[in-house]
Order: structure tokens, then C-alpha cells, then sequence
């Protein structure tokens, strides 16, 4: 998905890399039946069935919300997710052919809640468009009513999140790494991808460490609200999330253990 309008460098790398995720989040899945070719057309709903999705193989998609021209899709987007949902409607036209590779709406599910990985990589595609969508929103409202979402930079030192500070967002780290602290002392490193941030949401309490860049950082916020949104939407992702906090609180309780036991002894 690229956005009408100039965009910002960070917007093009999250572009790329959303980009990748159709394609490897269905791979091991067989298409429903062969390439659709569409000629060109001023609404692609009136040619598609309604139980499908649909990766771009070749062709331009022009999206137009509400009669408003807002972002159009390319190859090796997924389309069709939006079906049922109580939205705006979404007009799709073309002005060249297009090639779309179809799969079962049912079985695209399936498969995806059939992985954790899968899982993972859905959400973080889901995340990225709203980040995106926010984004592009912010950029276009005046500085002083840009609303707490979207993408933030961060040099090295800065902290991204402060021991104690109340959670009002979860955040993903589209360049760079940072460190986790508790009451200064290191806990843990935060990668490129890493969603961070979720547990104090989920369980309302405040932050429980510091995350401090250790490079230049880009960061995408996500609302707390529309975090727990997308989560009460997909509870499988949502189950998923949380069993990989699980994990990883396991893993740092089992190296605090490590440490305390030359102490003791």
C-alpha cells in the first residue's frame, strides 16, 4: 500500500517491509484456482467474490474512500480484508489490467491462526497499514492537534519509555535497537520488529522498565485503544502475543535466577 502524496523515508521502509508479508504469510497455502485478469475497471468489487482475498500479482489499484482518492495498492498486496467490516466503503478502479492470485477468505484464516509465526507477522501487518494510515492523518492536521500516533525518532540515549510512567501506547521498533533498564539496571534488549510495550496495557499498570535507544531509533505508536481493538477483533493474535510475553518473561526470570546464585552460594 503507498499513500497518495509525498511521504517521509521511514514511511517508504515500512511500506517495503509490509510489502514482503502476503506473499511468505500464505506460502504453504494453495490458491483457490487460477489468476484472475481484470481489465480496466472504475469499481473491482462488481468482478470479485465476496468469500475470497486476493495478492496482487501485476496491475495498480486505485482506493478511493468515500468518493476521497487515499492510497492505492500494488503488486504483492493483499486484497479483500476489508469485506465485512463496518467501515467506509472502499471503491477500487484500475486504469490497466490486473492479476489477482485468489485464496479461500476461510482458509487464509485457518492457516494463519495455524502458526504462531503467522500469527505474529499478520498483526504486525495490520499494525503497520493502521500506523501508516495514522501517520499520513497526523502530517495533514496542524502540529499543535497532531494526534499521539504514527511514527516517532529517538537518538541514541533517548528513552522511549520511562520506569513508572502510565501506558497509553505499544510501540514497534521499525530501525534501530534499544535496552531495557529496570531501576537502571539492564534487563534485556529490544530488536528491529519487536513489538514493546504491551504488557503494562494489558495489565493497566504503569511501565515496568525503561526502554533507552542504544542507536538512532524510529518508533511506530499504536493508541493503546486501538492496540486493544485489534486485539479483542483477533484473539488468536492476541493469544499469541501474550504467550510470547509469557516466554520472554520466563527467559529473563530464568537469568535473574543465574545471577543470584553465585551470591548465594
Amino acid at each position: 500500500m503507498y499513500l497518495l502524496g509525498e511521504q517521509p523515508a521511514y514511511a517508504d521502509q515500512l511500506i517495503n517491509h509490509l510489502q514482503s508479508i502476503p506473499v511468505r504469510l500464505l506460502e504453504g497455502l494453495a490458491p483457490s484456482g487460477t489468476p484472475l485478469h481484470v481489465q480496466r475497471t472504475d469499481d473491482l468489487a462488481q468482478s470479485l467474490p465476496g468469500n475470497q482475498l486476493f495478492i496482487i500479482e501485476s496491475g495498480l489499484l486505485h482506493a478511493v474512500v468515500d468518493e476521497r482518492p487515499l492510497f492505492y495498492l500494488q503488486e504483492g498486496d493483499l486484497l479483500g480484508l476489508r469485506q465485512g467490516l463496518d467501515m467506509p466503503s472502499c471503491r477500487y478502479s484500475s486504469e490497466e489490467n490486473i492479476s489477482l492470485i485468489p485464496y479461500q477468505r476461510s482458509e487464509v484464516f485457518k492457516h494463519i491462526y495455524a502458526s504462531e509465526e503467522r500469527q505474529e507477522m499478520f498483526l504486525h501487518y495490520l499494525i503497520g497499514h493502521t500506523a501508516l494510515l495514522s501517520d499520513a492523518l497526523a502530517r495533514l492536521k496542524q502540529p499543535d492537534v497532531r494526534p499521539a500516533t504514527g511514527f516517532q525518532h529517538f537518538a541514541a540515549g533517548e528513552e522511549l519509555i520511562h520506569q513508572g510512567d502510565i501506558a497509553d501506547n505499544v510501540f514497534i521498533i521499525i530501525e534501530g535497537h534499544a535496552e531495557a533498564f529496570v531501576d537502571g539496571h539492564k534487563v534485556g534488549d529490544v530488536v528491529k520488529d519487536e513489538i514493546f510495550g504491551a504488557m503494562a496495557v494489558f495489565t493497566r499498570e504503569k511501565r515496568s522498565a525503561s526502554v533507552v535507544a542504544s542507536e538512532p531509533c524510529t518508533v511506530m505508536v499504536i493508541p493503546k485503544e486501538q492496540f486493544l481493538s485489534l486485539m479483542q477483533s483477533n484473539p488468536r493474535i492476541s493469544h499469541s502475543l501474550i504467550e510470547s510475553m509469557a516466554r520472554r518473561i520466563d527467559l529473563l526470570n530464568k537469568e535473574i535466577t543465574q545471577l543470584r546464585l553465585p551470591a548465594e552460594a
